[in-house]
Order: structure tokens, then C-alpha cells, then sequence
């Protein structure tokens, strides 16, 4: 079991990281080139690029927003990406692992703070897990993913823990690292592919909509002829009033308009 466990850590958390990192790189590759091809074929290249970055930092460091709507659940998805990020990076015995794999290191954090760290992880895996199981409007939005993330990263973190502060025996210790290892190298290779891709494409959902979706020129006197409010361009300050919306023209009136 040995071999197998120096294999987990060695040549197959090579491949799967290398596997992350292309994968990743594609996604990212790929969203820029549709970034750009949009923005060359679009004859509207107003971008509010100032606008987009505020969003996208307002996305990334949600502070502001945890109290908006659900803050419990919105604090409990905070502190579990704060910990996925903190405890795989820093950990001590992750630090050589990463040197050993890469040729290079960074300072870890102290093990009581990645103790209590891991363990703050897993009761957030598993609240987030709960968060969408018992609320209706995340179970009716929420995939086989959306429960299957939760569920393998507190595994993968209960297994480390274990590995780390239960008296084992030599065989039992070599079990639980022998899953904390292989799902580890396993959630790797599965990000590319899964929801978890988001980590590098948040940065550039806010350019994505902001290049990409806009009207094409005219289409709103369209839209507002077959609504019936061609002839009545001031309906939305009337409506904002609190005045009534004048009545809408004739079907055949708007299909003509917009055949025009």
C-alpha cells in the first residue's frame, strides 16, 4: 500500500495537476478569443471598462453583498471557499508536497490555524450541502454536481484531518491516506470538466456581458413596435409616474411597423 500511496503523491498528482492547469488554461484561452471575436464583430465597442472591473471585484470579494439575500448561507459559502483556497496551499505537509512536485515552495501557515481551518471547511461543506438540500429554491436549481462537490471535498478534508490527529494504526493511517490522496488527485482532473471551472472564469464574466450582450441597432424601436408602443416613445416615464401606459396599438398596426 505503500507503493500505491507514493504513486498517489508523486506521479499521478503530477499528471492530474498538469491535467487542472491545461484544462484551465483552455477555458481561459477560449473565453478570451470569444471576448475578442465578439468585441471585433460588434459595431457598438462602447465597453464601461471601469464598470466591469468595479463588478468583477465586487464579485470576488462579496463582502458587501453577504447579508442582501440568505446571509447565512451566503457567510457559510465564504468561509468554505476561504478555507478551500487557505488549507490545500498552506499546509505544511502540502507545501513539500507542492515543492516535490514543482521545484518550488512558499512559507505554510501554522498547524493550529490549519486545524482549525480544515475543520471549518467541513462544517461548511456539509451546511452548503444541507443549504440546497432542504431550501426550494436551490433544490429546483441545483444539479447532481451541486450536491457531489460538497459531499467529496469534506471527505477529502475529513480524511486528511483524521490522517493527521486520530491514533491510527500503521494500517488503518495508510487506508485514510490512501483516499485523501486519490480524491484529491481525482477533484484535480474533474475541475476542468465541472462547475468548478468558475475559479479562473469569474474574473471575466463581467466582460463576457458587457462585450457580448447588447442589442443590435434598432432593436428597440422593434421590440417597442411589437409591443404595441411605437407611437408612444414617453409610456416610460408615464409608467413611472404612476400614470397609466396608453393603450397598446393594433396587432396589425405593430406587425406592419415592424415589417417596416
Amino acid at each position: 500500500m505503500s507503493a500505491w500511496i507514493e504513486f498517489g503523491r508523486g506521479p499521478l498528482f503530477r499528471l492530474a495537476f498538469c491535467l487542472m492547469v491545461l484544462g484551465l488554461l483552455r477555458i481561459v484561452l477560449l473565453t478570451v478569443v470569444g471576448i475578442v471575436e465578439a468585441y471585433r464583430r460588434n459595431s457598438d465597442r462602447i465597453v464601461p471598462w471601469k464598470a466591469v472591473a468595479r463588478q468583477t471585484l465586487g464579485w470576488l470579494v462579496p463582502a458587501g453583498r453577504l447579508w442582501r439575500a440568505r446571509p447565512v448561507y451566503s457567510t457559510t459559502s465564504l468561509v468554505f471557499h476561504v478555507g478551500l483556497l487557505a488549507v490545500p496551499f498552506f499546509l505544511a505537509a502540502h507545501v513539500l508536497l507542492w515543492r516535490g512536485a514543482t521545484g518550488f515552495a512558499w512559507p505554510g501557515m501554522p498547524q493550529p490555524l490549519a486545524d482549525w481551518l480544515t475543520l471549518l471547511t467541513i462544517a461548511a461543506a456539509l451546511g452548503l450541502f444541507c443549504g440546497r438540500a432542504f431550501h426550494r429554491g436551490a433544490r429546483a436549481l441545483s444539479r447532481l454536481q451541486d450536491y457531489v462537490w460538497p459531499a467529496l471535498l469534506a471527505a477529502v478534508f475529513a480524511a486528511g484531518y483524521i490522517c493527521s490527529h486520530a491514533g491510527l494504526g500503521a494500517k488503518a493511517y495508510q487506508q485514510f491516506m490512501l483516499v485523501h490522496i486519490y480524491l484529491a488527485d481525482l477533484i484535480l482532473v474533474m475541475i476542468p470538466f465541472t462547475k468548478i471551472a468558475h475559479c479562473v472564469l469569474a474574473p471575466l464574466s463581467q466582460a463576457v456581458t458587457a462585450v457580448a450582450w447588447k442589442f443590435v441597432p434598432g432593436a428597440g424601436d422593434r421590440v417597442a413596435a411589437t409591443l404595441g408602443y411605437a407611437n408612444s416613445p414617453v409610456w416610460v416615464a408615464q409608467a413611472r409616474s404612476g400614470a397609466a401606459p396608453p393603450a397598446p396599438a393594433p396587432k396589425a398596426a405593430a406587425k406592419e411597423l415592424v415589417a417596416k
